[in-house]
């Protein structure tokens, strides 16, 4: 098994740290020598520098797996690049594309060369999200449940970031927490939002409500408001409990006729060695048989459809 790494910013550096711990060899692709340079001083790995496409005819053609974590413009035409050169397992950084056209066309391609893409939601492997899961089953499934995608736009706007970046700051970021909502709760059957104030970076609104029902008939509703305090959640309601995530690292419960919240104890030292969800995510990557909470890239093509229902909800 090697593995080849598409990138050499901190997400590709998070992703050798879990291959390391496993043993598994693999070759890191970078495009500039700067970006380069700083990675093999964090990390002690040497990067090939030149981009994918340059460099790859030099690569030996053996590599069983690939990782993709490169800045969100690239993510895309890498993708395809490797699909068109028989790559046959890929794992590629959230979203995946910014686009409906965009994942189609991986879809496409991955489908023609019989290949495995999958999209690295890495919330799905949190020990919170895998200890709720277990808990929401033995009460006997979700009644409703709710999520809270708010962004600091205040200090958005002063990262290092790329005009196209900000400007599909949700798709490229907030749907994090959507993912990890319609993992848990169900993908949706129909959705009704409203979006409002544009800003100038993320010319597609900054306050989003909105409602709906899953495909299981739960139903579900949703806020955000970029311009007010606030911060990502999710809650998940059952007869019995109501399990809140906030932060996602950590599960807290309120039991039915209580007004107390508790946190749960979970064994989740592999989320603080490593980048939370990561390991797990690696694991099933490379070894797992049914793939179950990996997000591959047809059912990615039907949740950007409600990622837009979301984003295209406009109001004013």
């Amino acid at each position: 098994m090697r593995i080849l790494v598409v990138g050499a910013g901190l997400m590709a550096g998070e992703h050798i740290k879990v291959l390391d711990a496993l043993k598994i060899n693999y070759t890191v692709v970078g495009r500039s020598e700067g970006s380069a340079k700083k990675f093999e001083q964090m990390y002690g790995e040497k990067v090939l520098i030149g981009g994918l496409e340059n460099v790859f005819e030099s690569l030996e053609d053996n590599y069983t797996h690939a990782i993709i974590a490169t800045p969100l413009e690239n993510l895309e035409e890498n993708t395809l690049f490797l699909l068109k050169n028989g790559m046959k397992n890929i794992l590629l950084e959230k979203p995946g594309a910014v686009t409906k056209e965009g994942i189609e066309q991986i879809q496409n391609m991955a489908t023609a060369n019989k290949a495995n893409v999958y999209i690295a939601y890495n919330r799905r492997f949190y020990s919170s999200i895998i200890e709720a899961k277990k808990r929401i089953l033995e009460d006997g499934g979700l009644t409703s449940f709710l999520f809270e995608f708010t962004e600091w736009a205040h200090q958005i706007v002063k990262f290092n970031k790329t005009p196209f970046q900000l400007e599909n700051w949700f798709i490229g970021n907030s749907t994090h927490v959507v993912d990890a909502a319609f993992y848990l709760g169900g993908e949706p059957r129909v959705l009704q939002g409203f979006s409002q104030n544009k800003l100038d970076w993320h010319p597609k609104g900054s306050i989003f409500v909105g409602s709906g029902m899953t495909v299981n008939d739960i139903p579900f509703s949703y806020h955000a408001n970029w311009g007010a305090p606030g911060s990502w959640k999710l809650e998940l309601l059952t007869s019995k409990n109501r399990y809140i995530f906030r932060p996602f690292e950590q599960l807290h419960v309120q039991k039915i006729g209580s007004v107390v919240v508790d946190k749960v104890e979970l064994d989740d030292q592999i989320d603080i060695q490593f980048k939370a969800g990561l390991y797990r995510q690696m694991e099933q990557f490379l070894f797992g048989t049914k793939y179950s909470e990996l997000i591959n890239i047809d059912e990615t093509l039907r949740l950007h459809y409600w990622y837009k229902q979301i984003l295209n909800s406009h109001n004013n």
